[in-house]
């Protein structure tokens, strides 16, 4: 199996200590050496950033420390003040037989200078939830482009149904994942509003679902004018939001290969089947041929800061 290589965003566990408790001042570590009860407070100065990981579906190797091997160790569940529960998987780096670092992938959406109350260590469940935090998902009742140029709401689809995609035409649906996840933290989703990027409706999707945009003129940068963009990315504030609070239904679409598809008459991803991603979806009815082909040359790459109005960048671009 060829190496797919998946960045995520971590933090580091120095950045979470025990605010109260039996190990008051120590930082978050793996299962084996936490205590329940335990409060942890994340540090105003704490600092997200990207772990390159290279998964061959069996291990994932650090990029930049090849040597190492990651490991999934645990999902921790943590009570806010305001009874909220946030959830967190802790990943140890190890090189032999000695512990390089331990990394905080955060699930909720954790405030510095507040204490949250260990309350869940679970191991069992922490490669699904790890699989669960990436990949592409629409939410109920997105409008798929059928192979006879129709549209229709996604939970009406079955397996067989054929899809129109952009570069192959008509492609059987081979199976349709579906899950239903508290909108919070990495889970709550985008909503890209009617009309932003020329979508008939709303378009409401997971954050690192990807949009696929041709520019006839290369406003972003890119050097290339097909680009993959994560709706995260999109963000603004404004036409296109992060919807938090209560629960959002999301549905996978599966083919032979990960096509680009039409959801409200824009180009997106179908659901990648990698090494990652298998981990929450049933093997018996996995396809088993499926390939990846993840086209990440395509990936927009470059730096977007919060003020750049990157839907309206990409809504000129794709009119020329």
């Amino acid at each position: 199996m060829t190496d797919h290589k998946l960045t995520i965003d971590v933090y580091r566990a120095e950045d979470f200590t025990v605010s109260e408790g039996v190990r008051i001042g120590e930082p978050l570590s793996f299962a084996d050496d936490l205590l329940m009860d335990d409060q942890f407070q994340m540090g105003a100065d704490a600092d997200i950033f990207g772990l390159t990981l290279l998964d061959d579906g069996h291990t994932l190797r650090p990029t930049a420390r090849p040597d190492n091997l990651v490991h999934i160790d645990c999902c921790l569940t943590l009570i806010a003040p305001d009874g909220g529960t946030h959830e967190a998987v802790v990943l140890v780096e190890v090189t032999g037989d000695l512990i390089a670092g331990v990394h905080v992938l955060a699930l909720g959406d954790f405030v510095p200078a507040t204490d949250y109350r260990l309350i869940g260590v679970e191991r069992h469940s922490a490669t699904k939830r790890f699989a669960q935090s990436a990949g592409g998902s629409f939410a109920r009742g997105t409008l798929i482009t059928m192979g006879n140029g129709m549209m229709r709401p996604i939970e009406s689809l079955a397996v067989g149904d054929e899809i129109l995609t952009r570069d192959s035409g008509k492609q059987p649906l081979r199976m349709i994942g579906q899950c239903t996840l508290r909108a919070t933290g990495r889970f709550a989703p985008v909503v890209i509003t009617k009309g932003t990027l020329h979508n008939e409706n709303d378009l409401v999707l997971r954050p690192d679902h990807r949009l696929m945009v041709y520019q006839r003129a290369d406003y972003l940068g890119a050097g290339r004018p097909e680009v993959l963009i994560k709706a995260r990315q999109l963000v603004d504030g404004t036409s296109v939001v992060r919807r938090k609070g209560g629960f959002v239904d999301y549905f996978q679409l599966i083919l032979d290969e990960h096509f680009i598809i039409f959801a409200e008459g824009i180009a997106a991803e179908s659901h990648l089947v990698d090494p990652r991603s298998r981990a929450v979806l049933s093997t018996n009815i996995t396809p088993k041929n499926h390939t990846p082909r993840d086209p990440q040359d395509y990936e927009f790459q470059g730096d977007i800061t919060p003020s750049a109005d990157i839907a309206h960048l990409l809504r000129r671009a794709s009119r020329g």
